[in-house]
């Protein structure tokens, strides 16, 4: 049997989305189960992320962590980022529209191909300053920040310190503090 021709393959949009039980993603109309449960080992770097996230903003005004929260695109497109920072209000509604300031994904097996080419490029395309990947496997984190349209590596961080400037606030958030 040769390739499904698109017509024939579902195209979902945020009316859809809101409809599903547990947790999707939708990307370009298609949609992505965030299932199984993410492993205690990558629940706890992600716990560990959004407290020194906490820590580290506490005293800044405009920008504050925020574990996985939907980001509404387009209708779509919906991702839930693992931990990230909010550099403005978000108002009341269900989701965010506007781009956080900084993405944290920790991968696992199910979403790793994901996380690591489309996330990767809507992260870029939509002008999200840091974005941060995590293995938890090999207790690492490549560290990119928008340059021109475009990523760029600064890090490749497991024990190290990483200053992130952004408007508002500058911080340097520790890797090491996260794996153990």
């Amino acid at each position: 049997m040769g390739a499904l021709k698109a017509e024939y393959i579902p195209n979902y949009t945020y009316d859809d989305y809101k409809a599903w039980e547990g947790r999707w993603e939708l990307i370009d109309g298609i949609a992505y189960a965030m299932s199984p449960m993410a492993s205690p080992k990558h629940q706890r770097i992600s716990h560990r992320i959004a407290w020194q996230l906490d820590e580290l903003l506490k005293d800044c005004k405009a920008c504050h962590a925020y574990l996985p929260v939907d980001w509404k695109i387009n209708e779509n497109t919906v991702v839930q980022p693992d931990n990230l920072v909010l550099c403005y209000d978000p108002g009341d509604k269900p989701y965010i529209t506007k781009a956080p300031s900084i993405v944290f994904e920790v991968l696992s097996k199910s979403t790793v191909t994901k996380d690591l080419n489309l996330k990767y490029k809507i992260y870029e395309s939509e002008a999200v300053t840091y974005y941060v990947i995590v293995s938890p496997e090999s207790e690492s984190a490549k560290v990119y920040r928008l340059k021109e349209d475009r990523y760029v590596k600064v890090a490749d961080a497991t024990d190290d310190h990483v200053d992130f400037e952004l408007q508002a606030c500058k911080f340097t958030f520790d890797f090491s503090l996260i794996w153990s």
